[in-house]
């Protein structure tokens, strides 16, 4: 299993970008280890590739975009086929490695489960489909447990290794899509927040994420009886508003804990009634605490 893995990976070919591969159908499940300080590398992919940080810390410089950014551990990054990214590998060396899981996707199965999904939601608007652009985003617990179940199936030879592998990444597309179609909908409330009930809602959450918000404001503000609410957001965003709230928030904690900021400070600027309870929440999250994830941006800058 696994055991296979890490004997692979211990064959080092090259210093940058060495590379152990897995096949199954549809999908190509790449380990990268990069073993020396490099700049400008360049990666592209015929398909859909998403990468997933493992350890270490990338410079990311997409062109086509002007996008430069750095791409740290519980963080995906996804390329567009055909779209080219270079990368800067700062501080990678034998001792401490830069390791990126990545999984090259066949745009065939990303339309037969966007196909899948949007047929049991006839009603959804928009569709969920894939868009053409890159998409850089946090990690959630469900998220990590995915991608370390895929290496693990990909790495075995069970005789269900295909069905499972299809499954998981079943999964890592609906997930693909579901925030696509977020990214979407929230471009759509910040350019015309006034075009819906909903929108309207959405855009007075963003604006108080710290603050307390009672759901019947927002049903009022979307002119929804607070079930009707409900159900139109879970069917747009996939979540309920606490979710989507609690995730945004988080999301802005990781940030700001980037910055240096310390941990009570974020946790009573964001909202939470004591630190603890905001330890609690990103340890949920994240799998780990605030102040653990600070150590480990600090140390991979």
């Amino acid at each position: 299993m696994l055991k296979n893995l890490e004997k692979q990976r211990q064959k080092i070919g090259c210093l940058v970008e060495n590379r152990v591969s897995f096949n199954a159908d549809d999908v190509v499940l790449s380990v990268y280890d990069t073993y020396a300080d490099a700049k400008r590398v360049a990666l592209t992919s015929s398909e859909v590739l998403f990468c997933g940080m493992l350890s270490g810390k990338k410079i990311m410089h997409v062109e086509q975009c002007d996008y430069h950014q750095p791409f740290l551990p519980n963080q995906s990054f996804v390329l567009a086929p055909a779209q080219q990214v270079y990368i800067d590998f700062p501080g990678a060396s034998l001792a401490t490695p830069t390791t990126c899981l990545a999984i090259e996707i066949s745009r065939d199965k990303i339309s037969a489960v966007a196909q899948q999904l949007n047929a049991k939601a006839a009603q959804r608007a928009p569709a969920l489909q894939y868009h053409h652009a890159l998409v850089h985003t946090e990690h959630n617990q469900q998220t990590q447990h995915l991608l370390a179940r895929m290496l693990h199936l990909c790495s075995e030879n069970g005789d269900e290794r295909s069905y499972l592998i299809d499954l998981a990444l079943n999964e890592l597309i609906a997930r693909l899509l579901q925030q696509q179609s977020r990214d979407w909908i929230l471009s759509q409330v910040k350019a015309t927040p006034d075009q819906c009930g909903l929108y309207a809602a959405l855009a007075y959450l963003q604006q108080h994420l710290c603050d307390v918000v009672e759901i019947d404001a927002l049903c009022k503000i979307a002119c929804m009886s607070r079930s009707k609410f409900y159900a139109a957001f879970k069917a747009e965003l996939h979540c309920t508003p606490e979710q989507w709230r609690q995730q945004k928030r988080l999301a802005l904690a990781k940030q700001r804990l980037q910055n240096g900021e310390s941990v009570t400070k974020v946790a009573f600027d964001l909202g939470f009634s004591h630190p603890s309870q905001f330890s609690r929440c990103f340890k949920q999250a994240f799998a780990r605490s605030p102040k653990a994830y600070q150590t480990e941006c600090q140390a991979t800058h």
